[in-house]
């Protein structure tokens, strides 16, 4: 059975289908609550973790279903890299909703990816604001069409300053791997920004 059967098992309150969802994928869910608030640097009660897990499952199946009847493996993704990305959005709002600072996207991450190195914006006149604006909702698109795993790669490494060193760990894969894939990130973003009539400096 794929993924997307299995959703639709669940979501018709197939009680079966909803324990082996339990099963299989609550480890997945706790391990990135936790990742998350390790990279954060932030300690929690046992009892934090457990409410995040909790009001996460309670998203999915609340107003019958409605969050997890999202999921429709767009590009090929399977549902643990959706419920990933998920557990990864729901607990970074957690953090925000307490008020714990969050790196922005346009600082420094001590030397590695900023979106400055993707499209580097100049001092702007004010005839030129528009084109800025124009260039912000472009990189937005953009950043929207990259597969999970890679929007993920961006958000841990540009909003959550994560270093590229530390993403080989995040990841457990070689640091060739991350810097190749750091690379093909920017350069998939810097032809979407010309494929929709951007010119980038070299």
């Amino acid at each position: 059975m794929d993924d997307l059967d299995f959703v639709q098992r669940c979501v018709k309150a197939d009680k079966i289908a909803w324990e082996e969802f339990l099963q299989k994928y609550c480890r997945l869910i706790y391990s990135y609550i936790n990742s998350i608030i390790r990279i954060k640097g932030h300690v929690f009660e046992p009892s934090v973790v457990e409410e995040i897990f909790h009001e996460i499952i309670a998203s999915l199946i609340q107003n019958n279903f409605k969050k997890l009847k999202t999921y429709r493996g767009k590009n090929k993704a399977s549902l643990a890299s959706w419920l990933r990305q998920v557990t990864i959005n729901f607990s970074l709002d957690y953090l925000r909703k307490n008020k714990y600072s969050l790196v922005s996207i346009d600082e420094p991450m001590q030397g590695e990816l900023t979106l400055s190195e993707i499209i580097p914006y100049r001092s702007l006149s004010a005839s030129e604001e528009l084109v800025k604006k124009e260039k912000a909702e472009t990189l937005t698109d953009c950043i929207q069409r990259l597969d999970l795993d890679d929007k993920l790669f961006l958000e841990l490494n540009i909003r959550m300053g994560l270093s590229l060193e530390d993403l080989k760990n995040f990841f457990r894969v070689s640091r060739g791997v991350i810097d190749m894939r750091r690379s093909r990130i920017i350069e998939r973003l810097k032809d979407c920004f010309k494929g929709k009539g951007f010119v980038l400096p070299e």
